[in-house]
C-alpha cells in the first residue's frame, strides 16, 4: 500500500468514520480503520460490530501501489489533525508497519493484517425509501433524549421507527416520558423497527447538508447512504410497546405560553429544588399561573407566569423539571401549548401550530 492524498480530505473523512470505532471492542483489530487501496479509489471503514461506517476517497489522491492494513484510529487521527502538510505520504514500510510521511515530519505506526478485519456485509437488501436528511436530523433530535439510559428494557433505550400508510411515525419513551414525531413519506411501505439511540446521534453527526437519503431496511440492520458515506446500524430485538394508549384523545385543560418565557421559568424554579427529585409544581388557574419548587433542604422558590393563557378549571400538577425542559427544547417555535386532563394523569406539551411532534410527561405524587 503506497498513496499521496491531501490533508484535508484525509482528515475529514476519518474524523466521520472514526465514529464508529470504539476503544472498548474485545476486538483490538475493531479499535482501528480499515484502509484499502484498490480501483483508483481508497476506502475507509469504522466499526464496532454494531455501527459501521465507510466512504470512498477518489479525488486529490495519487495511488502509487494497492494494498489494506488496519492503523489505529486514535493515532491515525491525531497523526493527520497535527501533521504540517498539505499532501500526506502514506506507505507500508515492512509487513504492516506504516509510514506517515508530511512535509518536515515522519511517522511509523503499527498495522494490523486486513486479513484479521471482519468482514461487513453493505449489500443493499430490504426495503428501500428516501427522506430529506433534514426531516431525519428533526427526527432525531426530537425524540432520542426520551429513550431510557437502563438496560433492563433494551428496547426502550432506541427510537421506534414505524412506517404505515405513507406515515412515519418515531416514538421513544423510557416508561415516564414519551416524545413522537410523524412525518409524511411518498411511499407506500411497511416496517416496524426499533434503532439504537447511539447509532441515531452519530447519523446526526454524519449529516451536514440538506440532501435526500436512501435507506434500505431490514430484518436485522438498516443501511442508509449519506453523501459519499455509508452507515450502517444493527436493530434492536423485541416489539416496542404500544405506546397509543398512553396519549390522551381529549383534555379539558390548556395552557398556551411563550416557549423562551416557560424555558426561563422552569430553570429557575428548578434552582432550588434536590438534584435527585428535581420535582417543580405547576398551579394553574384562570387568574394566576405559578411554578414553584420546595425542598426542605435547601429552601423554595415561587415565580409567576406571564406572556401565557389558561382555559379550565384551578389544577395543581408536580412533575420533573427535567423532563419538561427537554420537552419544550425540542420545538422551533414561539408558543407551546400545554395539555392537562388531572393532577395524576399524563399531560401532553405540542406546537400551537404543527402538530407533527407530540411531548408526553408523567407527573409525580408530592406530599
Amino acid at each position: 500500500m503506497n498513496f499521496k492524498i491531501k490533508r484535508i480530505e484525509l482528515l475529514n473523512a476519518l474524523s466521520k468514520v472514526s465514529r464508529a470505532v470504539s476503544q472498548k471492542t474485545p476486538l483490538p483489530v475493531l479499535t482501528g480503520i480499515h484502509f484499502e487501496l484498490k480501483n483508483n479509489q481508497l476506502t475507509l471503514t469504522g466499526s464496532d460490530s454494531d455501527i459501521t461506517i465507510q466512504t470512498k476517497i477518489e479525488d486529490n489522491l495519487e495511488i502509487l501501489q494497492e494494498g489494506s492494513v488496519v492503523l489505529s484510529s486514535r493515532y491515525i487521527l491525531e497523526i493527520i489533525k497535527k501533521i504540517d502538510s498539505e499532501f500526506v505520504h502514506i506507505y507500508i514500510v515492512d509487513g504492516t508497519l506504516t509510514r506517515i510521511e508530511g512535509s518536515h515530519s515522519k511517522f511509523d505506526l503499527n498495522g494490523i493484517p486486513s486479513f484479521d478485519y471482519p468482514r461487513i456485509d453493505f449489500n443493499k437488501t430490504g426495503i428501500q425509501f428516501f427522506i430529506k436528511s433534514t426531516d431525519l436530523k428533526s427526527i432525531i433530535e426530537q425524540t432520542s433524549f426520551a429513550t431510557s439510559e437502563k438496560e433492563t428494557r433494551p428496547v426502550l433505550t432506541g427510537v421506534n421507527f414505524k412506517a404505515i400508510d405513507s406515515k412515519l411515525e418515531c416514538t421513544a419513551t423510557d416508561s415516564y416520558r414519551l416524545a413522537r414525531k410523524t412525518i409524511i413519506i411518498n411511499s407506500d411501505i411497511s416496517f416496524n423497527i426499533i434503532i439504537p439511540k447511539k447509532s441515531l446521534i452519530e447519523i446526526a453527526r454524519i449529516i451536514e447538508k440538506d440532501d435526500q437519503l436512501e435507506l434500505f431496511v431490514s430484518e436485522r440492520k438498516v443501511l442508509i447512504k449519506i453523501d459519499n458515506y455509508i452507515f450502517q446500524t444493527r436493530l434492536i430485538d423485541g416489539a416496542y410497546p404500544d405506546t397509543s394508549r398512553l396519549i390522551p384523545d381529549q383534555f379539558d385543560k390548556n395552557l398556551e405560553i411563550d416557549t423562551y418565557s416557560l424555558l426561563g421559568s422552569v430553570d429557575r424554579a428548578s434552582l432550588l429544588s434536590s438534584e435527585q427529585s428535581n420535582i417543580i409544581k405547576l398551579s394553574l388557574s384562570e387568574d394566576q399561573i405559578v411554578l414553584s419548587s420546595f425542598s426542605q433542604e435547601i429552601g423554595s422558590v415561587e415565580e409567576v407566569l406571564t406572556n401565557c393563557t389558561y382555559e379550565g378549571e384551578p389544577l395543581q400538577i408536580s412533575f420533573s423539571a427535567k423532563y419538561l425542559n427537554d420537552a419544550i427544547k425540542s420545538f422551533n417555535s414561539q408558543q407551546v401549548k400545554l395539555s392537562f386532563i388531572g393532577q395524576m394523569k399524563p399531560f401532553v406539551v405540542c406546537d400551537v401550530e404543527n402538530k407533527d411532534i407530540l411531548q408526553l410527561i408523567l407527573p409525580v405524587r408530592t406530599y
